[in-house]
């Protein structure tokens, strides 16, 4: 799954260690989401869609069947 975890949180300012906190979670976890080695928990999905106020479809694109 790709997303647009990175740009948003540029476009705020923050690292990756200050996302993390605002999140609860590891620096590495947020590394792994953004990069899309990891695809987070939905709990976490609806915390990144609050935090940066938007629609989770919007952070999140769903990759599942695109020709590679």
């Amino acid at each position: 799954m790709k997303n647009h975890i990175k740009i948003l949180r540029t476009e705020q300012g923050w690292s990756q260690a200050k996302l993390a906190e605002l999140l609860g979670v590891s620096r590495q976890s947020v590394n792994a989401v953004e990069t899309g080695k990891f695809d987070p928990s939905l709990p976490l999905a609806f915390a990144l869609a609050r935090l940066f106020e938007r629609p989770i479809e919007e952070i999140f694109i769903d990759t599942e069947g695109d020709p590679k």
